[in-house]
């Protein structure tokens, strides 16, 4: 009885140690729109187009309008603004280009 319970205790930790392993084994994959800088500073939503010139400076280049209503985009280095009309509706990170895109995993 006693030979069992031995055989028995050592497959409960064999099976416990293989469960801890596997369980450890985890890949996480960041959004694309997530794996900028957190610290740049970007305009607002609601500020207007000249408050966004102020403070932030000329942009790299304008586009726009596009749509009803008028959607605008504004490149600065690091981040795209998105008007709607005169006032600010989103920002919107650039891609790190230094990198590379995470490949889904095939499981």
């Amino acid at each position: 009885m006693k030979k069992q319970k031995i055989v028995a205790l050592t497959l409960v930790l064999a099976l416990c140690a293989l469960a801890s392993t596997v369980s450890n084994a985890e890949t996480v994959i960041v959004p694309l729109g997530q794996q900028g800088e957190k610290s740049v500073e970007r305009p607002p939503k609601g500020t207007n187009k000249a408050q966004v010139e102020a403070v932030y400076g000329e942009p790299l280049s304008k586009h726009g309008p596009v749509g009803k209503p008028p959607i605008y985009h504004w490149e600065y280095p690091g981040y795209t603004v998105y008007f709607e009309g005169d006032f600010v509706l989103h920002t919107v990170l650039k891609a790190r280009e230094d990198v590379a895109p995470a490949e889904p995993d095939s499981d």
